[in-house]
């Protein structure tokens, strides 16, 4: 396969698109500017979470980093498969190894993984990278005080009289517009086993993103992808720099909007004409 460049446009209504526990789980914000983010292992949780719903038993897509995983057991399958021992291997043995976990784990395939724990499988380098999302303005947290009418103990329902409840804090961001870069190595593509059925998985994944990630920080419909632009390059080493093509897309707040509540308070605008010769366009509306 050929380099490949994307950006996602995603949005967010009163919703927490990405809490941070160092800060009582507000949503991350650049500090200095002001504008919202949402890391890179937060959008990948979730590409894994989709691609096990619902490719879950088929081979070549299973997860490696999923929940309460062990790690050790997961590795000791590749040298089941392989029929090996892992204590004492060799590197032979250990490359075998590394190359049955990118067979079978799509998400090893994709974004790769350190796996040198006690039951060595070596490392990967993923050819699939995406950036931290970033709000397209500053963005403001909303905060909220919520109230628990159940206890935890009966000390605790015997003390609790009238107003007497248990406080908590939840946060929002009123709304926001955020885009995420990424991009598809074809070389490392080629060492991992990545491949164009793979890259449609992503895609898919991609689109769907929020579809089944609703919780009671993103409630249903709070959080949508509404475009997904794909650069294809017809070389692998490609055809323009990254970030002239990522510089194409502008999202503008439309005139007289001073506190935009819809993705329609936006024009997204592709710069057809900064596009060089051998690189193609796919926009995907969500």
């Amino acid at each position: 396969m050929n380099k490949i460049d994307f950006v996602l446009i995603y949005d967010a209504l009163d919703a927490n698109p990405n809490g941070d526990p160092d800060a009582g789980n507000m949503p991350r914000v650049d500090v200095e500017s002001g504008h919202g983010l949402v890391t890179d292992v937060c959008l990948k949780r979730k590409i894994r979470n989709f691609v096990q719903l619902t490719r879950d038993g088929q081979p070549g897509c299973d997860i490696y980093v999923r929940e309460k995983a062990i790690l050790n057991n997961q590795n000791e399958r590749a040298y089941q498969g392989i029929k090996k021992e892992a204590k004492n291997a060799d590197q032979a043995v250990k490359d075998e190894a590394r190359a049955w976990m990118c067979q079978n784990f799509f998400d090893i395939r994709a974004f790769g993984a350190v796996m040198t724990t006690d039951v060595n499988c070596g490392q990967v380098r993923g050819p699939v990278q995406l950036s931290f999302s970033r709000s397209v303005d500053p963005v403001f947290s909303a905060e909220y005080a919520v109230t628990r009418c159940a206890v935890t103990t009966v000390k605790e329902a015997e003390n609790q009289k009238g107003d007497n409840r248990t406080m908590g804090r939840k946060y929002t961001i009123p709304y926001a517009v955020y885009t995420t870069r990424g991009c598809v190595n074809p070389f490392l593509a080629a060492q991992t086993g990545f491949n164009e059925s793979d890259w449609e998985l992503l895609k898919e994944s991609l689109v769907h993103l929020f579809d089944f990630d609703a919780s009671a920080a993103r409630p249903a419909g709070s959080m949508a992808v509404r475009k997904l632009i794909v650069f294809k390059h017809e070389s692998q080493l490609g055809n323009a720099p990254a970030h002239k093509l990522y510089d194409a897309v502008k999202i503008v707040r439309k005139e007289g909007i001073d506190a935009p509540r819809s993705i329609e308070d936006y024009d997204i605008i592709i710069d057809k004409a900064a596009i060089p010769a051998g690189v193609t366009v796919e926009e995907i509306d969500c």
